[in-house]
């Protein structure tokens, strides 16, 4: 008695945007956890179970046009960790963006370190313009959670300014093993903003404008009221400069 045939797995034709996905889909998770540099275009036909003649075809210009798009579809990820609706106090919306941000950083964290660090092989200018626009869209975001429609240079430069901090200390939380906890230095990044923001207020109209508008709808245990009273004992001892 002969032996069944063993069982194989169904094929099914992809179309061509459905290919495209998977391909993508398999770059992104390499790119998430690995350096663009050490991966090869067979590591990505490997993961997706398909030829490298295939992701070729789909991908003619090689290596450089498979990690744009690849970033391309991980740039527009990250700017929907942006997206809040803007309602409710200001700096409880921010925190749920740092949630969602961090979360993306945790997520595809060697990638996003050598996506920031820059010197991949495969960076262009195209790239980096990519993550230019990511920048951009957070600080729109931010500027549209303070109320602002119209910034100028001091409050922009500030916002700016906390979105490179934020950059800086999620590679810093990579490298320090995610260490402290996410949700601490979600906290610890939203006093930092509130702190940027009070002290270009103190020399700024349009900041101190944006000030006032954003504590009319803080909550005294969101995290405005927390930080001011941690804050006021240690301001009581810099008194005596006044």
């Amino acid at each position: 008695m002969t032996s069944p045939a063993p069982a194989t797995r169904a094929y099914r034709r992809l179309s061509v945007e459905e290919r495209r996905r998977q391909l993508l889909a398999a770059a992104l998770t390499l790119f998430a956890h690995q350096p663009p540099g050490e991966i090869s275009l067979d590591d990505v036909a490997e993961a997706a179970g398909v030829s490298r003649p295939l992701v070729y075809r789909y991908f003619p210009g090689g290596k450089p046009q498979l990690y744009e798009a690849a970033l391309r579809s991980a740039a527009d990820e990250l700017e929907l960790c942006f997206t809040e609706p803007p309602s409710g106090p200001p700096t409880e919306r921010l925190s749920r963006v740092l949630d969602r941000y961090l979360a993306f950083v945790d997520e595809h964290d060697a990638g996003f370190s050598a996506l920031l660090r820059g010197g991949s092989v495969a960076e262009t200018s195209r790239t980096t313009a990519i993550v230019d626009e990511v920048r951009r869209a957070a600080a729109e975001q931010i500027l549209l959670h303070l109320g602002v429609d119209r910034p100028g240079a001091r409050l922009r430069m500030m916002v700016r300014t906390w979105i490179a901090a934020v950059e800086a200390a999620s590679l810093i939380w990579l490298d320090e093993g995610k260490q402290p906890a996410a949700p601490e230095l979600r906290d610890w990044l939203i006093d930092h903003l509130i702190a940027l923001l009070t002290a270009t207020a103190a020399t700024d109209t349009e900041t101190a404008g944006a000030v006032t508008a954003l504590l009319g709808l803080e909550r005294a245990e969101g995290p405005v009221g927390i930080l001011a009273r941690r804050v006021v004992p240690v301001m009581d001892d810099a008194t005596r400069l006044l």
